[in-house]
Formats: structure tokens, sequence, C-alpha cells
């Protein structure tokens, strides 16, 4: 049996030693260290020893952990450079109406959170006071990620500071009848105050991290130098257990992303309890971070703290704070002094000789109250440091209390996410507490007042003065008077128009060859921000990368492995593309800042984001709700799509239901386009309408979600029928009659009108010829570009009706004459088309690819499904036969003689 206290081998093994007998002497030192002063004072020694050796510049791996204490002790920190008094009033009149206007809600039930603010109050207040850069000095100010149960506290600044009136106040989580405000930040809600969505959590963290890096983008290709921007993202420790919020921390050390601070409010509670009940969050955030490359700095203990640690000449204070539990430290700011000199300083006995020195008010102050989190010197220090530090983006871990300054009632309680209101003898005594001047007399019939100093008081002005040297109030969002970008020339919109003749093309390389047409543009072209995951070769963008480059602030350190190929891999400090790996959550972040940059820094950019359209809503649906929320623009572009034209891939990326997602979303705009000259009418309407002249009633704030498909079919030419181009963007238009397409049907013949969208165009077109040449059937194709948009219309016509005004929806006006029955079909299921079915007067059914994905051939998978050729030419003459227009034994005789 392996000795478990024989020194184990290490890779060091591995490497030659040339003097033995000075290893050995270094190992006899440690080993009579530990041996006459013991192993806590042998392990300090080698703690220091490794920071001098980092600090030496020594290539040895660092420490993942370090003390529980703090990173800047407090004989280092920096004068605060302002006047704290000013500043400690100014906080308390912001904790106050903080929690007045989540109390008054709450008698209309419409909740809000309290303790997240009280806990973080100093981690906002500080930065506003010294740090946080507005929108109204040079450059683009910073990008503040406020975290989303703080709300409340942000709102209290705004109305101090004169941006916030009461009413709006008292109408907090009250919006339906305007002058409201939203819950969380909201920029959608209130685009003026909110720049980022960050309340779906996780979303903060990742999006926080590709906003540091889209500004570095920014500034290296020239577009805008944001070199001074700054991105502060204000989390909750809780909220770091989301994979979002850690999944691109390595990312953002391997580009030095110097200009991001993660700010995590360390309050050791998530919403039903303490985050790591058992084990300590700080250290585990530390090592994570550490591991991953950024700077730490903890801020854990307030100055109280200092004497103890003072007293602590064994180190043992020091060994039991890494020790105790995060629940436990909890249930110690309930405690009385007398559990906590058992429970704590018990423990050990140089600590119960130094608890000795200590009075009972001494321990209270400490354990109760004092943390980093809550001394404005303390947060000060940290924010001074973190953008002091090149080369690494930095994490502050600011120890706090939930519910600080609240009461006992509220203090690092279990249930206090939930608790909603504060009662009057509560709030009399948060008063005494705070120090504020407001007499009983304020308090009429039960109701808690706001309070406002005045606008001629010195804290406003000193706050009004503070934010007027900082550039500007905030947070704050601001949409710069651009000028509209003209579209580039007609010629790169029609290039297929005329169709493709015999060459088959997949309506993706459509899409990027009209892209490689559009960047080379010399208005707009550069403005155009190609994102990926990891499949440009997929999608055939890979003659992209020698021409536009692929972004990286490293450049290319080395020859490339294809370097004498034509279309080689070619990395650039100024690249266009954005080849972010294997990481849709990533791309999609990335997508979200450069469709926000018309506001973040008033320069308006294009992305399009192409992706397997199966990993798109279905994987990251989330951040494209954040899309819609942060007023993004842009194009998502969901290649290889469709449930049947991803041949021998399966069920995992057989897509038949995407668009029924998008169709949740109102900010976007969902096509699917069947033939090529289709994507360029959409395309060309999409950069008018979100960056051009947009109309009076058009809302610039969509996107739009094309799907595509890999599947090389032959184009044909647009059809020269008038209102064409209308019917491509609201949704649907005749392709062709049965006797435009030479099938000459007799004058009596029975007809039908198929509606097809995508690749599933060309099937109804096989079918129209079947139908004709086999059963004596008249059928009419018509392209359904986008169902979704034809419902929204239809959906806005009914709301008319409502208001006392006539008006048809454009499905019914398109379709008005047409002879016969509708039957719809599309790559994806039955719910796709069926959107539009009761605003169509005539008869309608539809085919679709219901159910799960599988590998198979395209003809193989589409029988399956029952949505081929040969079943729409069934489902059509069962439509018929229905109505009596064909015989019933038809239909029989179809389904024998193609096998269904």
């Amino acid at each position: 049996m392996t000795d478990p206290n024989a020194i184990q081998p290490s890779e060091l093994d591995q490497l030659p030693d040339r003097d033995p007998e000075e290893t050995a002497e270094w190992q006899a030192s440690l080993d009579a260290v530990t041996k006459a002063a013991g192993p806590h004072r042998a392990a300090y020694l080698m703690r220091r020893t490794l920071e001098r050796a980092e600090g030496a510049g020594l290539a040895l791996p660092k420490l993942l952990e370090t003390d529980y204490v703090n990173t800047i002790p407090t004989s280092a920190e920096p004068a605060v450079d302002g006047d704290e008094a000013l500043e400690q009033r100014i906080t308390a009149w912001n904790r106050w109406n903080a929690a007045a206007m989540v109390t008054r809600g709450s008698k209309y039930g419409v909740g809000g959170h309290i303790a997240t603010f009280a806990s973080a109050a100093w981690l906002y207040e500080t930065g506003f006071n010294h740090f946080f850069r507005g929108k109204e000095g040079d450059g683009s100010g910073d990008q503040l990620y406020i975290q989303g149960h703080a709300s409340p506290g942000i709102y209290a600044r705004a109305f101090l500071d004169g941006r916030i009136s009461e009413q709006q106040l008292d109408n907090f989580r009250r919006e339906a009848g305007g002058n409201g405000l939203p819950s969380y930040p909201h920029p959608r809600r209130l685009p003026w105050l909110w720049e980022f969505p960050t309340v779906s959590m996780g979303l903060g963290p990742i999006s926080a991290i590709y906003q540091a890096r889209f500004n570095r983008y920014l500034t290296s290709r020239g577009i805008k130098d944001v070199s001074d921007s700054h991105v502060w993202a204000f989390l909750g420790d809780g909220e770091m257990d989301e994979p979002e919020s850690t999944t691109a921390l390595t990312l953002a050390s391997r580009e030095q992303l110097d200009n991001l601070t993660f700010v995590i409010n360390c309050n050791l509670q998530r919403l039903d309890g303490p985050v790591r009940a058992n084990f300590k969050i700080v250290q585990e955030l530390e090592a994570q971070f550490r591991g991953a490359g950024w700077n730490v700095i903890k801020t854990l203990w307030g100055t109280a703290w200092d004497e103890l640690f003072r007293l602590d000449t064994t180190g043992a204070l020091v060994r039991r704070l890494r020790e105790v539990p995060d629940a436990q430290v909890q249930t110690y700011q309930t405690r009385d002094a007398a559990y906590i000199r058992e429970d704590f300083f018990g423990k050990d006995p140089a600590l119960v000789e130094m608890a000795k020195l200590l009075s009972d008010d001494k321990i209270l102050e400490c354990f109760h109250l004092s943390r980093g989190g809550h001394e404005s010197r303390k947060v000060y220090a940290a924010y001074k440091a973190a953008l002091a530090h090149k080369g690494a983006p930095t994490v502050i871990l600011a120890q706090t209390v939930k519910g600080h300054t609240l009461g006992e009632g509220f203090a690092s309680k279990n249930a206090n996410h939930q608790m909603k209101k504060l009662t009057v003898d509560e709030f009399k005594a948060m008063r005494d507490r705070l120090e504020l001047p407001i007499p009983d007399s304020r308090f009429v019939d039960g109701q808690v007042p706001y309070v406002h100093p005045g606008a001629d008081s010195p804290e406003v002005r000193y706050l009004q003065e503070r934010r007027a040297a900082l550039g500007g109030p905030a947070p704050a969002r601001r949409v710069h008077p651009v000028a509209p970008l003209p579209l580039p020339a007609d010629k790169a919109f029609a290039a297929f128009d005329k169709g493709s003749g015999s060459q088959n093309v997949a309506t993706t390389m459509a899409f990027v060859r009209l892209v490689k047409d559009l960047v080379r543009d010399k208005e707009t072209g550069r403005r155009w921000v190609p994102i990926v995951p990891d499949e440009a070769r997929t999608f055939g963008m890979e003659s992209l990368f020698p021409s536009l480059g692929i972004y990286s602030p490293m450049g290319q350190t080395y020859e490339p492995v294809d370097r004498d190929q034509l279309m080689y891999y070619k990395e650039a400090k100024n690249g266009q593309i954005l080849n972010e790996g294997i990481t849709e959550a990533g791309a999609m972040a990335e997508f979200v800042a450069a469709s926000t940059s018309y506001a973040t820094h008033g320069e308006t950019m294009i992305p399009f984001y192409i992706y397997y359209s199966m990993f798109g809503w279905q994987r990251t649906g989330d951040q494209m709700w954040q899309l819609g929320d942060q007023l993004g623009r842009g194009f998502l572009v969901g290649a290889t799509a469709g449930r049947t034209t991803l041949t021998g891939e399966g069920l995992q990326h057989a897509d038949g239901h995407s668009p029924v997602i998008a169709a949740t979303n109102p900010a976007a705009l969902t096509y699917d386009p069947a033939f090529a000259y289709e994507i360029g009418v959409i395309v060309k309407e999409g950069l008018r309408r979100m960056f051009g002249e947009a109309g009076p009633d058009e809302d610039q704030n969509v996107f739009y979600y094309l799907t595509v498909y890999n599947e090389p079919l032959p184009q044909p030419a647009k059809p020269s029928a008038a209102g064409v181009d209308e019917g491509i963007v609201k949704g649907l238009y005749r392709f062709n009659t049965a006797e435009s397409a030479g099938l000459s049907p007799a004058a009596n013949a029975p007809r039908i009108q198929l509606l097809g969208s995508g690749t599933a165009i060309h099937w109804a077109l096989k079918a129209q010829r079947l139908l004709a040449e086999e059963w004596g059937v008249a059928a009419d194709v018509w392209s359904a570009t986008s169902w979704t948009e034809l419902r929204r219309d239809a959906m806005e016509a009914d709301e008319a009706l409502l208001r006392g005004e006539e008006r048809v929806p454009f499905v019914r006006q398109a379709l008005q004459g047409a002879e016969g029955p509708v039957l719809a079909v599309s790559d994806y299921m039955r719910q796709v088309p069926d959107q539009i079915a009761q605003w169509v007067e005539q008869d309608y059914s539809s085919l679709g690819a219901d159910g799960f994905g599988l590998s198979d051939t395209r003809d193989a998978a589409r029988r399956h499904f029952g949505v081929d050729a040969e079943s729409i030419v069934v489902a059509a003459l069962a439509q018929l036969a229905r109505r009596g227009e064909v015989q019933a034994a038809s239909v029989k005789e179809a389904r024998e003689k193609y096998g269904l």
C-alpha cells in the first residue's frame, strides 16, 4: 500500500537538477522551520517567498488563493479625493428613498428588492462620485452594467439628481399608464437612463467582457478611439454560478482587457440562502479568476478589523477567518457577542486570549457592521488600483452584508430577498441610524415619505459637481445624432435578379456572396462586422479571411499552415471578421455589443452573425431577447436551416422550429427566403430601415433573422410582375401560376394555391408540375418569405378594427381572388405556416416537419415527414376532394402511386 505521507513524484522530477545539494539545503530549511515554528509559520514564509518571486518576474505558477484578508491594507489606501461627509449624507438619502420606493410600491402588490442595494450602496456611490465617466465629456464615457436587483438605489440617486420625479418613484414597477419605472435596468422601457439589461442572470458578465473587447475592436480598426472607455460590471456572488458568468474569463485575460473591471458584491447570500453555505465563495472566486489570469482585489474587512489584525501575532485570526464557512459568518451577523466569543474565538487558545482584549461593542462592530464593501475608503482604494492595473482585467471581490442599515429584521436573513417593505417603526429606526433629519410629522397616515434635501442643498450641489467633472450624469444612454448610412449601389442587391442559370447555388452561398460585395462598398463597407462561431468554412466564408482579416489584438505572430494558398487564414490587429471560436454565447454577446454601437459610441456598425440555425434561438435565445431589450440592430443569419436540409447530422442539428421561437420576439423580423434574389431585397430593406432613412412610423430598433439553406439548387430569375419587392418585404407574393409555368391546365381544371417558404418552395414547384401533368389540377405557387410578418400585419389590422378603423390584412389582400383552397408547406413544423391560418379566407391547410429530426438523405427525410413533392400532391388532392372538386378515389390512387 502506498504511504499517504510519502513525498509524491512531481513534474520537477522530470527536470535536471544541476545542484542537488543546494536543493536539499532549501528543503532542509523548510523542514527546520516547520519543526521549530510550526506548519503555519512555514506556510507563511513559503507564500511570502512566492510573492517575492512573482514580484521579481520569475516564471512560477501563481498562487490561486491568498489569505482571507484585504488585498490593499489600510496603510496603503490612498486619500479619497472628495468630501467624505457629504458623500455619506448623499448615500444615506439614497438608501432611504430606495427603501421607501419599494415599500410604498408594496401596497400595489408589485414587489421590489431592498436588500441588494442596501449591501452594495457604497460600491455604486463611490463609483458615481469618483470614477464612472459620463457621456457628455470627450469620448464615449464608461459602460456600466448595473446589478438588476440594485435598481431602486439607482433610481433614488437619479431622484436626488433631479432626473426622476417623485411621481415616477411612486410608479416603480407600474408602467402601463405611462411615466413609470421598469423593475430592472431596461433600455427599451427607459431608454434615456439604462444602457444594458442585466437581470437575466449571467448575461451581464459575458456581455461586459465582449463590450470591452468590442471597444478594442473599434479602436484597432480606426472606427473610433474609445480607449478611454472603461467597462464596469456589477455582479452578485450567487450570479457567478451561471455558466455565462465565467465562460469568457480567459478571453478577457488572453486579450489583456484592462479596460474591464468586475465588481462582485459578495454578501454571501443568494435568493434562498447562503451562496456557499459550507465553503467560502470569495476564496472560490479568487481561485477561479486568478486561474483565468485576472488581477484579483479582495476588499473584505472594514477599518474596525485593523485592531484585531494587529493583535494577531500568531496568525490564528487569519487561519480562523479562512476556515469559517460562509453560512457561519452569516450567523455571526445575527448573534450576540457571547456567542461570537465562544464559537469564533473559542476554537483556538490564541484567539481566546485575543478576545479578552476586546469589548463586546468592538466584537459586534467587527462582526455585524465592518465590511470592506461598506466603507468608501476601501472601495475607493480598490477602484483606483483596478484602473491603475495594466495588462489584465480586474475583479474586485467586495464583502458586504445583505440588508445592511435596514435593521436587524433584514440584515443577513435568508428571506431578505423576498422581504419587500419596512414598517414605519423600522423606517424611524433606520432614520436614526442614518442620521437623517426627517421629523415624525412626515409620516402621514402610516405612509413613509420620500425625502429630498433640496435642489440647492450642499448634497445635491456636490453630487452634480462631481458628475459634471466626470462628464455628466450616469448611468445614461445617449443616441448621438448620426447621419443615416447611404444604401450601397443596387448592383450588389440585384446580383441574382437574373437567376443563376445552370449553376446550383445554396441560399447560404447567396447571402455570403452578397456580403462580400457589400463589404467592398466605399461608404459603408468598413462598418460591416462579420461574426461567426468557428464555422466560417462551413458557410463558405473562408474567401473573406485574406481580404478582411480576422480580428486579433496580437495580430498574427505565426506563419499560417496555409500561407501559400489563396484563401489562407489571416489574423490582423485591424481585422474585420470576429471569429469567436466554438462559443455561440460569445458570438451573440459580441453581436449585441456591435449592434448597439450606434448608441454606446455614436458609431453605426452593421453586424451580421451567421451560425447553424439550430444553435441560435434554441441555444442563445435569452441573449437574443437581450438584443431586443437593448435596442440592437443587425442581421442574425440561421444557416444550414430547416429540418431536412442538413443531411446526416441528425436530431441535434435539424432545426424545425427556430422561426416559432423567433416569432415570440417583437423586435425580431423573421424571414425564410426561398431564392437568392429575395435575400437581396430583404437585406436592402433591412439596411434602409435599421441604418438608413426609416419612415416616420417605422421602429428602427429591430433586428432581422434570416434562415438560409445549404442545399445547392437552381436560382430562378426574379419575376417581373409589379409588387414583387413589396411582397418579399411584407411576406408573400405569387411566384408563378400554372399558366406562367407553361403547364397549360384545362379551362375548367380544379385549382389550388401552394404557399411555400425557404427550400420548401422547390417541393411545391415539383408538386405543381405533378398536379398538372398527372392529375389535371392547376396550382399557383406563392413564396411566403415571412409567415411572422404576415401574422403581425394581420394582428395590427385586428387592433385597428377595435379602434373603429377599417384595414385589410396584407395576406388577405395578396390572396384576394385566388381560386381554390390554400395549402402551405415549409421545412419547419406546421406551427410556422399556421401563424396566418385565421386570416386566410380560403380553405387552409398546412404541411410541416413536426417531431424530432433524424439522419438520412434529404429525400428520405422529406418523405418521412410528409413534406416532399409527392406528399404535397396527395395533400392537395385530399383538400380538393373534400370540396368535391376531384374524385375521392384520386387521393387513394395517388397514395399508392407514390408509395405513401
